[in-house]
Order: C-alpha cells, then structure tokens, then sequence
C-alpha cells in the first residue's frame, strides 16, 4: 500500500493493484494491448480456418517471409530464444503451416518455409491486423493513430537500444554506457 496525496484527500490509502488499474505504467499497458490484440487475432484466424494456432505462434508466423527465412532470423526479428523458435517451427511443421527447405545460398543452413497452409494464415493474419489498426485509426482519427504509433515505435525502439546496449556491456564492460 502507498500513501498518495491527491487533491482533496491527503494520505490516502490505495492499494497497489487499484493504483495499476487508475494508472497503468508502461508495462501493463503494453501487456493488456498485446493481449487484447492477439485474442482478437486468434479468434479471428480459428473462425477463418486456422484453429489450431496459439499466440506463442506469432514469434515465427509474425516474421515469416513468404520466400522463408532462417530459424537464426525470426529469433532475432522475434526477440526469442533460437531454442524456443525450433520448438515453433517443431510444432508448425506438425501442423503443416511451414517446412524446413535447404538454403540455396547455403547449403548447410535451412529456410523455414510457409506452406499453402501457412500463407493463407499469413495473408488472413495481414487483413485481420489491418482492420484491427484501420478501427482504432478512425475511432481517434488518422493523424493521432499515426502520432501513436510513432511515439509507440520510438519508445520500443528506445527500450530495446537500452538493453541491447546494457547486454552488450555485460559481455564487454568497455563497452558500457559511459554514464
């Protein structure tokens, strides 16, 4: 419990849990957006044919190129473990919405590849993302949608530099932030 002055009530009481719902920080907003925005996803795709697909399923079928890309790659692009991606694609592969395919620029390495399957997701996945980001344009106005969403990329560009930056020190401590 936090004793917070506001206004007209001095040393009030509220709770940590009340304070998160009145004034959720950046991390329960981003959570409760990501979310919100995968069950709709979800949702939408299972009543289009695609059932058998969870969230977790995003961190490769989110950055798939159509063309396929390496395991090595949508770990990178995801911000998961290469570990948990094979487990993915594992599991994608079983159900037939990738395969894995030689590299033809190199051999020794595999493309994750969406199949028939995969693509229709992908493309289905693409329009239920637009029309997600189309509603939430007209319901506060294109131009403060556009303002949100690069204040938004901005400070996930910011957070990810950050830790990047701070990673990177631990493995090289000359390399820190130099504050």
């Amino acid at each position: 419990m936090v004793t917070v002055n506001n206004g007209d009530e001095e040393g009030v009481i509220v709770r940590r849990s009340e304070r998160k719902l009145k004034d959720p920080d950046l991390g329960i907003l981003s959570t409760r957006l990501l979310f919100s925005v995968q069950k709709e996803l979800f949702d939408t795709l299972a009543e289009q044919g695609h059932p058998d697909l969870r969230p977790q399923h995003g961190a490769v079928m989110g950055f798939l190129d159509e063309e396929g890309s390496r395991a090595t790659e949508l770990s990178r692009q995801s911000g998961t473990h290469k570990q948990v991606i094979g487990n993915l694609i594992d599991e994608l592969e079983a159900l037939e919405y990738v395969e894995r395919r030689p590299d033809p620029r190199d051999r020794r390495a595999k493309l994750i590849v969406p199949t028939r399957r995969g693509r229709d997701q992908m493309k289905k996945s693409d329009a239920i993302m637009a029309a997600i980001e189309q509603r939430h344009a007209e319901s506060i106005g294109e131009r403060q949608y556009a303002a949100f969403k690069d204040a938004f990329r901005e400070i996930t560009g910011r957070q990810l530099a950050q830790f990047d930056e701070a990673a990177a020190s631990r493995r090289d401590p000359r390399k820190g932030t130099g504050r």
